[in-house]
């Protein structure tokens, strides 16, 4: 049963020579590496509009296309400097392999941190932002944010990702698509209506701008930090470089650059839109399905955009799970995280990674309520800390291999780290106040986990290795006792197959029984002398009615009192039921005993299990 239901969830199992099938072209790669930034174009505006409209009121409207033309520039010189990137390391890996191989460990990890912060949060972003598409578009749904972003977490992108790269991105593919086509339709239909209608372009009150001061410029530069989260997902490409086709370096960089193109367009078009239409915020509608509204009526094509961008924004996580488990693999094959996310699973993918990516995106949600403003307001530094070394790191690189042309690509990374460099401090000081300090602190703590990670696997390589000078001795010169215990409850069939396992092992055998009251070690006695199998039976009270503590401490005792050179070993007898449900029928005595016994130093211990038939 559990067999079928993994065959259900996951699917077949690939073979190792599959996954070079797995690699995808650049059609695909736009969908699945850019969703994210290119579905940014529903929300990112609209954070900057709320934060001029909420603090000046009308009179900072003027402000927005300002915002947005800066937000589009930094885009394409990041855009510019990561091309660099990929192109420098191919392998994949982004800002934390550059940094790594460039500037060293602790600016490699503090990287590996800040990407780690913004994947989660764009997971958790794009499918707050998917929730609030679809509840502007049908409001009845409002008050069930929560449970629709755990489900579209849990039962769709966590499950179609550990499918594997081929199922994941057939699914994704066209929605992406299908939102490009719908914001082509919306854009080109708003304009011509703009330029048609008798209404002038932009209305005054869209272009009204009260005088800049020390205030209005934080407002502004806390608009356009918030405009900034329409630029997360642009490191995707560079950190998934080894998935694309060959040549992956030459198809990772066209992919980008169409990326770019793309979400410039669309920023333009979909501000333009808000200008001329005055759109300003509502509670929970957004100005997106307001544009559309204003443009189609509530027609079908005012309920497609709605529901491809609800669509859209879903997948945009995806860019998450397609990333942050590559990257994980990576640092976890340099030793700081769990070696256990550096293997694919069955279906060629890093399953532990997407699971783990799964998980902290739900706790955020749950943690802020599903409230896109709440989180919005932790976005985006992350990233941009993660730009910055990248950019640094890139200057060095091209310093150090002094190559053709070197100098014009180190020019073009030192502006990028330059203009990455002033966001990130930008954004720390109009955000943090708002949530920006609680991954400034995550970034730090995640260095020292790496680097308490990395230690353990060190000192524990340390500790297991084996000088060739040490010899096994020979059978003659060996010296100590092997003391095996079996503990019992009464004999059975398990018993009696675990003492014959056990004899194999040595001579010195110990079948020990804890008795709960003399009434039950009367009991058992009387059995065991009944079936006289020639050994004693140790009986132990046990006045508490423990079980295991009694053995552990009879454990502890003979180890005190044995030569350094014996051994102890513990066999557990133990019957496997036929069927999986039986099983919670029945104590977990054995696995407890085995969990605690197996910590304990110089003692062995072994499962006998007896398989019964029905």
């Amino acid at each position: 049963m559990i067999r079928i239901a993994r065959r259900l969830l996951i699917g077949k199992p690939l073979h190792n020579k599959e996954i070079m099938h797995e690699r995808l072209p650049k059609w695909k790669a736009l969908s699945i590496f850019s969703s994210d930034a290119l579905s940014s174009v529903a929300y990112g505006p609209e954070q900057a509009l709320l934060v001029l409209v909420a603090a000046q009121g009308i009179v900072a409207y003027g402000y927005l296309s300002p915002v947005i033309i800066a937000v589009s520039v930094l885009l394409l010189i990041v855009v510019l400097s990561y091309v660099q990137v990929s192109r420098a390391n191919p392998e994949g890996g982004g800002a934390y392999a550059i940094a790594k191989k460039n500037i060293g460990e602790f600016p490699a990890l503090v990287a590996a941190g800040a990407v780690f912060a913004d994947y989660v949060l764009t997971a958790a972003v794009s499918v707050a932002a998917g929730t609030a598409a679809i509840v502007s578009a049908f409001p009845a749904l409002a008050g069930k944010e929560i449970g629709i972003d755990l489900a579209v977490l849990f039962f769709i992108l966590m499950l179609v990702n550990l499918r594997g790269l081929r199922e994941s991105s057939t699914a994704f593919v066209y929605p992406t698509y299908a939102f490009l086509l719908g914001m082509v339709v919306l854009i080109c239909t708003g304009v011509y209506q703009a330029f048609t209608s008798d209404v002038a372009l932009i209305p005054t009150a869209s272009l009204e701008k009260q005088p800049m001061s020390m205030a209005m410029l934080y407002i502004v530069l806390r608009a356009f930090a918030n405009g900034c989260s329409s630029m997360t997902g642009v490191e995707a490409i560079a950190d998934s470089v080894p998935l694309f086709r060959k040549p992956e370096a030459k198809n990772a960089i066209t992919t980008t650059y169409w990326m770019a193109g793309i979400l410039v367009t669309m920023l333009g078009g979909v501000t333009f839109m808000m200008m001329h239409f005055h759109i300003s915020p509502i509670l929970e509608v957004t100005a997106l399905s307001q544009l559309a509204e204003r443009i189609f009526d509530r027609s079908f094509l005012y309920y497609y955009i709605q529901l491809t961008t609800m669509v859209v924004l879903y997948l945009a996580a995806n860019t998450a799970y397609n990333g942050l488990p590559v990257l994980l693999s990576i640092v976890a094959k340099d030793g700081y995280l769990p070696r256990y996310l550096s293997s694919r699973g069955e279906r060629l993918t890093f399953s532990n990674g997407i699971i783990v990516i799964t998980v902290s995106a739900a706790a955020l949600i749950v943690a802020y309520g599903g409230q896109l403003d709440h989180l919005i307001a932790l976005y985006a530094i992350g990233v941009f800390i993660s730009f910055t070394i990248a950019q640094c790191s890139m200057v060095v690189h091209w310093k150090r291999e002094r190559g053709r042309g070197w100098l014009v690509r180190a020019i073009v990374n030192g502006i990028g780290a330059l203009a990455t460099g002033l966001v990130v401090f930008i954004i720390t000081l109009t955000k943090f106040s708002h949530g920006a300090w609680a991954v400034l602190v995550f970034i730090p703590l995640m260095v020292f986990i790496f680097k308490k990670i990395r230690a353990h696997y060190d000192d524990m390589a340390e500790q297991l290795h084996l000088p060739l000078d040490v010899k096994l001795e020979n059978d003659d010169e060996a010296v100590g006792r092997n003391f095996v215990i079996v503990p019992i409850s009464s004999p059975t069939r398990v018993v009696y197959e675990s003492l014959k396992f056990a004899k194999t092992l040595s001579k010195d055998i110990i079948v020990l029984h804890i008795a709960k009251d003399d009434e039950s070690a009367a009991r058992v006695q009387v059995k065991w002398e009944e079936w006289n199998p020639g050994m004693d039976l140790e009986i132990i009270q046990s006045p508490y009615r423990l079980t295991i503590q009694p053995l552990l401490d009879y454990v502890e005792e003979l180890k005190k009192k044995k030569n350094p050179e014996d051994y102890i070993t513990v066999v557990i007898p133990e019957f496997e039921t036929r069927k999986w449900w039986h099983r919670l029928l029945h104590n977990q005595t054995g696995w407890i005993l085995h969990a605690m016994l197996v910590i304990k130093e110089n003692v062995s211990v072994t499962t006998i299990p007896y398989h019964l038939n029905k």
